[in-house]
């Protein structure tokens, strides 16, 4: 069998294995976490058998003109001298029913399709996943309990009116919080689905914060085919929550009351940071005056953090969805780059907010694993990609919020 080069998703150690599982979980000698297939060990060696791989370079010549033919193990590299199917996603199912996965990339000025052994995705335990999911619906029902509580006493100190049922209140923020996560990792999901990438369905992250949680994620079992899906992929899901997150927003923001800021006593109080999208809504949608402050109802909240996990996960570093996105347009070593000098940069933003010290800790041993790429990187990206990408990026600025969290002094 031809030899994986494997790194662990936690500590970064590498290591050359006679593997080619997408995933070898907990398999780590360093801290026992997952492996995960980085690349392959070729090395220029005899012609294999053409008996063996006859029926194969049949089918690749329905998509290719080949040209010299190296092998090692189960990983065969052929020189790839004319494209015929542009669709690499076509040529990938065609693959799949003889057993095989490809990988079209550029090597030393030349066009190089490397076909191996296509691997079978492991089965998921769904309880593990419906599990989470109660977990999590309790731990938000606690936190909007709790920020409901805050909310109505708000209300009774300054005599105003508003929605004083703690528990419907908790149940309101509760819902919100998992359409907006449920409808972003579903997102992915579709995206995936379309374009035949295997993946899990959510898994949500219940956590005892003052959110219930620490968001969701879906898990990939197959490699991303093209740079149009690897784009389609990071772009879907922060679309889908956007678009849930706005309406939530507004009917928090209209459930919010507010009050001259003469008249509240601050101190001590937590301040939730604004992104432009949420001051544009404040200012010409509510017109809310500037000497006034607003007192967020939970769904309001609920809707914040739905702008706050579009913007983070937007971030173009590592493998987070804008990362995704990012190294779909640049190389391996230009992303790499970029996703230290974010991760750099994070750390000194801890100045203004100091969860960005965890971030960027996050974003420079994520980005020690790197990020792949698609399987096809020679075939362009498509104009609709293009302008789905400048979409993300206005929904990135939109979102943007420097200091997300912050003590009223």
């Amino acid at each position: 069998m031809a030899k994986g080069i494997y790194e662990c998703v936690s500590c970064g150690y590498r290591e050359v294995r006679e593997s080619n599982a997408a995933i070898i979980e907990n398999s780590c000698p360093k801290c026992g976490s997952d492996m995960v297939l980085v690349g392959f060990e070729i090395e220029p060696v005899e012609e294999a058998e053409e008996s063996l791989i006859e029926p194969l370079v049949e089918k690749l010549s329905e998509f290719y003109s080949l040209g010299e033919m190296q092998v090692k193990g189960d990983v065969i590299a052929f020189e790839v001298l004319e494209i015929k199917e542009t669709n690499f996603e076509r040529v990938l199912k065609e693959l799949e029913k003889l057993g095989y996965w490809a990988a079209l990339k550029k090597r030393e000025g030349k066009v190089v399709l490397f076909v191996f052994p296509a691997q079978p995705a492991k089965e998921e335990n769904p309880f593990i996943g419906i599990g989470l999911f109660i977990a999590t619906l309790l731990s938000t029902l606690f936190a909007g309990y709790w920020l409901s509580t805050s909310y109505i006493a708000f209300l009774e100190q300054y005599n105003l009116p508003g929605i004083r049922n703690v528990y419907l209140n908790a149940i309101a923020f509760s819902v919100s919080v998992l359409a907006i996560l449920g409808t972003h990792e579903m997102g992915h999901k579709i995206a995936a689905t379309l374009h035949g990438v295997k993946s899990t369905f959510p898994y949500f992250i219940p956590f005892p914060n003052i959110l219930g949680t620490l968001g969701a994620v879906i898990r990939v079992k197959s490699p991303i085919p093209t740079r149009n899906a690897a784009i389609d992929l990071g772009a879907s899901g922060p679309i889908a929550g956007f678009v849930v997150a706005i309406p939530v927003l507004l009917i928090g923001l209209k459930l919010s009351p507010m009050l001259p800021i003469s008249a509240v006593a601050e101190e001590g109080g937590i301040a939730f940071g604004q992104s432009l999208i949420m001051l544009i809504l404040e200012k010409y949608l509510f017109r809310i005056p500037e000497d006034y402050v607003i007192y967020l109802h939970p769904v309001a909240i609920a809707g914040w953090v739905g702008i706050l996990v579009t913007f983070l996960n937007l971030i173009p570093a590592a493998q987070l969805d804008g990362g995704h996105i990012a190294r779909a347009f640049l190389g391996e070593k230009l992303h790499s780059i970029l996703t230290f000098g974010l991760g750099l940069a994070m750390i000194g933003m801890s100045v203004f907010w100091a969860g960005w010290l965890l971030w960027g800790f996050i974003i420079l041993l994520m980005g020690r694993i790197g990020n792949p790429g698609a399987l096809d990187e020679v075939s362009p990206i498509s104009p609709k990609r293009i302008v789905l990408a400048l979409i993300v990026l206005a929904i990135f600025i939109l979102s943007a919020t420097p200091v997300p969290i912050s003590v009223v002094q």
